[in-house]
């Protein structure tokens, strides 16, 4: 049977010589595997809707196992994403982390929306990095394994200074803060933008400007939590941080 559905390729394995199976991300189906046949040929007329981040409707053979892409139309290539390095790293690092955390053919239709408007944002020129902070907290949530960042974790108080403990999960006040000796200062911007991320709809984003001291501060807490709870390795993250070491 036939099926048509609305997607982003967010992975692209080559399959012999001429073939490549896609991960679609579709707002119908949830996450999907597809065959496209011949698409690495030139003349393919699957070739161009066969690339990483492309946006697009797919026609597809449904199957017990993998489906097998029919046709496709491009509805954005996303290539101001494409033609940048630094974008194309966040958004490898951000589809790597979807994917990981995501059921097979599990429909999803807000993620989908989330997914959709990170890419957009990123491609018209928003910071890559705070569109990444605001998607790993969406993943983090997604995953079941998201921080107390609404009050202390210990004693439930929501005012004050606070702390970030990843031993304790989330935040800690100043009172609880002796739980954790290896909490993490956390200045009043970072606690706030971190409650802020946690809840955000990115249909509200701005032009938000934040701070390089802000950003690092938050970038070191999301990365150490999700290191020591997520227990997944993201080979687009290792890439993504030495090309950040770099610039």
């Amino acid at each position: 049977m036939l099926q048509k559905v609305e997607g982003i390729v967010i992975r692209k394995v080559d399959y012999g010589e001429t073939n490549v199976i896609l991960t679609l991300f579709t707002r119908e189906n949830g996450k999907i595997g597809v065959m496209a046949r011949g698409a690495k040929k030139p003349k393919s007329r699957l070739s161009s809707v066969a690339q990483l981040f492309t946006y697009g409707h797919f026609v597809f053979q449904q199957s017990r196992g993998l489906g097998s892409l029919s046709q496709g139309e491009i509805i954005d290539s996303f290539r101001g994403i494409k033609e940048d390095l630094f974008k194309t790293a966040y958004c490898a690092y951000m589809v790597e982390f979807l994917d990981k955390v995501t059921e097979e053919k599990k429909t999803q239709p807000y993620l989908f929306e989330h997914v959709w408007q990170s890419f957009n944002l990123i491609n018209d020129g928003a910071d890559p990095e705070v569109i990444t902070f605001i998607f790993e907290m969406k993943m983090l949530q997604q995953a079941g394994i998201g921080p107390q960042v609404n009050h202390c974790a210990n004693c439930g108080r929501t005012e004050g200074e606070f702390a970030f403990s990843v031993r304790e999960g989330g935040f800690l006040c100043d009172r609880c803060c002796h739980l954790d000796p290896n909490r993490i200062p956390l200045t009043r911007p970072a606690a706030r933008l971190l409650r802020l991320f946690y809840h955000f709809d990115l249909n509200r984003l701005g032009n938000v400007s934040l701070k390089k001291q802000t950003k690092n501060e938050i970038q070191f807490i999301l990365s150490t939590y999700i290191d020591e709870y997520s227990g997944m390795f993201f080979k687009s993250k290792k890439f993504l941080d030495q090309l950040n070491k770099f610039e």
